[in-house]
């Protein structure tokens, strides 16, 4: 900055990473012409031996302000000079940053050219004015079946992946990811292990789409503080790309349980009351301030966000995937690693199958999940050894089938070969009249070629399956 930065050196109290200075009149060091300090400003810390980092301010409290400090208040002292840089934290933007992995706070992770001279975006604005939004009415296709056909991913949504510790949600996350229709993916990595740093960043580079995409990651031993950082820094580039350039731009964040689980650390160490189970009582508000940053532009392109949210103990009810389902436009459920078409729902669904995807989207995903459920009151039947009828047998073959075919998170189909393939299914199980869908369907693509005698008579379970 052009002027003098004013030095305070009033530091009174150093509890975690959080540091407290002195900032009013009172302070021995504070001139009257001192520019004025807001919440979620940057400041540095020096100390006397040389130490030095980036902090921000996380509370203000009349002539007292709370910093959390980027580094860790290692080799931090009372004698440490604080000085005020008069804005809030900033995310470098241009076409450079794509194929590129930088750090919660900024500074680049990889071994690239240097971004320095790159321009600076500020972060953690407010949402766009939703005057200058549109109605969601746009697929993003994933070759998923389970996303695609049962419950679409629509532009500007916002999702999670719920999950329990031990699915592969990173690796179902990498996979969208890679195979989402999107021009622009921004990554960000919240307390990641290296292995599944690694992992993304090789996924994107074997599938070619590194080029494209600009990662944000903040390893589990990297400061708490550039956690809470790394959602402001890739929402902020990725309304960039989408609002200024017209891209349609993926925003993936994982794992968003870990973000609010830091919060609750900076929460603790600011003496703050808890509300539920230790998370302070603006956890909702932070979590929504992050998802309403999706939308599709009038004037550009759209932001979509999909988050992973872990459950711990595979509890929906904790308070992370509680409150989020109040926030999302539904959630994708993972467990057993299948996507469970029952405990997964997209809201945003309804105004894009039928009106941009093929006309039976409608009628086929109705069908299938009809005949899915009674397959597992078939198998649930055949547990407690009651007999089975003919349907019953036909239910059960075809559950088989719907778990091989589209429930493994491996499969990867286009939308309308996966169509297809729900018609091939139910062709091999059930006879036309027994859709009970509209003839004019059936007539159209119901493969007649490929039904055989096997449905009109009844089927055992398929030996070793999770219907035998």
């Amino acid at each position: 900055m052009a002027q003098t930065l004013t030095r305070y050196t009033d530091v009174i109290e150093i509890v975690g990473d959080i540091l407290k200075v002195r900032i009013g009149s009172a302070a021995p060091n504070a001139a009257t012409s001192a520019p004025a300090i807001a919440y979620d400003d940057l400041a540095l810390v020096e100390g006397v031996d040389g130490f030095r980092s980036l902090a921000r301010v996380i509370r203000i409290d009349r002539d007292v302000a709370a910093l959390q400090v980027f580094s860790g208040t290692k080799g931090v002292s009372t004698t440490s000079t604080v000085q005020f840089l008069g804005h809030s934290m900033r995310a470098t933007y241009s076409a450079n940053i794509l194929g590129r992995v930088l750090r919660g706070d900024g500074e680049l992770l990889d071994a690239g050219p240097d971004l320095s001279d790159e321009p600076k975006i500020a972060t953690g604005g407010p949402s766009v004015n939703p005057a200058r939004r549109v109605l969601a009415s746009k697929m993003v296709r994933t070759d998923v079946p389970m996303i695609d056909i049962f419950n679409c991913l629509v532009e500007s949504q916002k999702i999670p992946i719920f999950s329990v510790a031990g699915e592969p949600y990173n690796q179902l996350l990498a996979r969208i990811g890679i195979q989402a229709d999107a021009d622009i993916i921004v990554f960000g990595g919240l307390g990641l292990i290296f292995d599944d740093y690694y992992y993304f960043r090789r996924a994107f580079e074997d599938a070619g789409i590194f080029p494209r995409t600009v990662m944000f990651v903040n390893l589990s031993a990297d400061p708490v503080v550039e956690r809470l950082l790394v959602p402001d820094m890739a929402l902020a580039v990725a309304e960039k790309f989408a609002l200024e350039e017209g891209k349609r731009v993926l925003v993936l964040l994982t794992d968003m349980t870990a973000y609010a689980d830091a919060m609750k650390e900076v929460g603790i160490a600011m003496e703050s009351v808890p509300s539920n189970r230790g998370y302070m009582g603006d956890l909702y508000s932070q979590m929504a301030r992050r998802y309403e940053k999706a939308a599709d532009y009038r004037e550009g392109g759209s932001l979509t966000i999909l988050t992973v949210t872990t459950m711990p103990g595979g509890d929906v009810t904790h308070p992370v995937p509680d409150n989020t389902g109040y926030i999302t436009e539904g959630q994708f459920y993972l467990h057993d690693g299948v996507l469970d078409p029952f405990g997964s729902l997209s809201r945003l669904k309804q105004h894009v199958i039928g009106k941009v995807t093929r006309e039976d989207h409608s009628q086929v995903m109705n069908t299938m999940i009809r005949f899915y459920s009674g397959a597992r009151d078939a198998k649930q039947k055949q547990a407690m050894a009651f007999e089975l009828s003919d349907v019953d047998h036909k239910l059960l073959r075809f559950g088989e089938l719907f778990r091989e075919r589209f429930m493994d998170i491996d499969v990867s189909l286009s939308l309308e070969d996966a169509l297809d393939l729900c018609w091939q299914t139910m062709a091999e199980c059930f006879k036309p009249e027994e859709l009970l869908m509209k003839q004019q369907m059936i007539e159209r693509y119901y493969p007649r070629a490929a039904a055989t005698e096997a449905a009109d008579v009844p089927h055992a379970p398929i030996p070793g399956s999770a219907f035998a």
